[in-house]
């Protein structure tokens, strides 16, 4: 069984997908660290130098190498690994995998990302709140088409990590 998480940037997809990993005691890979670890260096390294296609390319193969592979996993993706190509589909189609969207508010996240925005390549040039809420709410509906074909919607707003883990569970067993 594969667990991919799945949700917007800060939604809570590593810290969920650790706990998840220790509650069912299954390997976890965060899909982000293991791109860094293999090329050596950080996302926004990658973008800067490598650009977006490559590293959106580069994520789609590792993903579907997880996917394909015979261990039980949990993955947390990338804010935008499910919105380009067919990665989604793939997924959907794929029956040992089941997808979680982290569900999180707009003022949520922008409260979330506002503090850590210069380590994200696609906020890190927004200076204020508001411009990041504004960022935020059109970049949402964007890949909100995406998120919601996911099989398993969870609120992430206003619940500890452990409860939305034990949620989580609830809903696969």
């Amino acid at each position: 069984m594969k667990i991919v998480l799945i949700g917007y940037m800060a939604s809570g997809k590593s810290v969920i997908g650790n706990a998840l990993s220790k509650l069912l005691k299954f390997d976890y890979v965060d899909l982000d660290a293991k791109i860094e670890n293999d090329l050596g260096q950080s996302i926004s390294e990658i973008f800067k130098t490598k650009g977006e296609i490559f590293f959106r390319r580069k994520e789609a193969e590792l993903l579907k190498s997880l996917v394909n592979s015979k261990e039980n996993l949990i993955i947390s993706t990338g804010g935008g690994t499910v919105c380009y190509g067919n990665t989604m589909q793939v997924l959907s189609d794929t029956e040992s995998v089941s997808t979680i969207y982290l569900k999180a508010e707009i003022i949520t996240l922008t409260n979330r990302l506002f503090v850590e925005k210069d380590k994200r390549p696609l906020i890190s040039h927004i200076n204020s709140k508001e411009n990041l809420e504004d960022f935020i709410r059109k970049h949402l509906f964007e890949r909100s088409f995406y998120y919601n074909q996911a099989k398993y919607k969870i609120d992430v707003n206003n619940s500890s990590v452990e409860e939305i883990a034990t949620e989580i569970t609830s809903k696969l067993i």
